[in-house]
Order: C-alpha cells, then structure tokens, then sequence
C-alpha cells in the first residue's frame, strides 16, 4: 500500500466530524481575512496587506508566510471535507505553533478586555491540540478519507 493511502486511512468514528467542523468554524474566518480581507464578516487586512505586516513588521520570509496563509486557507477547507485530514490537520498545527510564538510575549491569555497590546497564546494551544487529535484519528466516517478507505479496503 502507497504510504500517502495509508495516511488517509481512517475508521468510522464519529468524533472526528465534531472537532474538523468546530475547527473550521473557528479557523475558517482567519484564512478568509487573510486572504480576503474585509468581506463581510470575516474582517482581516487581506492577502496584500497580510503578505506586508508578516515580511515587514514580523520578519517572516515572503515564502513562509505565502505557505502560512495558503495553509490556512486550503488546509482548513481540506479539513472541513475530510480530504487528507491528517496531513492537512499537521500542516495547521505547525502553522499554530509558528504562530503561537509571535503571541507569547503577550502571556498566556487572549486579550478578553483590551487590557494589553496583543493576544495570548491560549487559543493556539487548542487549535494545536484539535488538530494533532485529528492528526491521530483521521477523518472519520463522514469524509472524503474514509469514502477513499471503503473504496480501498474493496
């Protein structure tokens, strides 16, 4: 067996369907505001403008970030449909780490009051934990992955 396939087993668990879609609904804003900017409700600066504060005021390589944002974006659509959810959910958990460290200057909590200059770290550590679960269970019963394994295992 290919070893991409067997990344893309999965069983019929339900759980995995509760954590891809309470992820995307989480992530999913984040992607589109970067890539989008302001489009409804999404808000963010946009591809351009993201692509600029990440180089420029961040210090991030062009590459990184382009990956970074491409990740977040795809990887989170990828997820939602259950398509190659565990390299997708690895691909979002190192973006998470990576981003976590930008935040930890900020202490561990997000900025619930306005009290601070930025946010903390709290909300990667769940994004990181939902993704390396998702890493480790696959896709579950309701996605592409298991109508692939199905497929295979015929």
């Amino acid at each position: 067996m290919h070893y991409l396939t067997q990344l893309q087993e999965t069983d019929d668990n339900k759980a995995s369907i509760i954590l891809r879609i309470s992820f995307a609904i989480m992530m999913l804003p984040h992607g589109m505001g970067k890539v989008f900017g302001v489009f409804g409700v999404f808000g963010g600066m946009g591809f351009d403008k993201t692509i600029h504060h990440m180089t420029e005021n961040m210090g991030i390589p062009y590459i990184f970030a382009l990956l970074a944002i491409v990740v977040e974006f795809l990887s989170t659509f990828a997820i939602i449909i259950g398509y190659q959810t565990r390299i997708n959910a690895l691909l979002l958990a190192i973006v998470m780490i990576v981003a976590s460290t930008f935040h930890f200057q900020h202490g561990f909590y997000m900025n619930w009051f306005g009290q601070k200059a930025g946010e903390g770290f709290e909300f990667h550590i769940l994004a990181v934990g939902m993704m390396l679960a998702l890493a480790v269970l696959g896709g579950g019963k309701y996605s592409l992955d298991y109508t692939q394994t199905k497929k295979d295992l015929k």
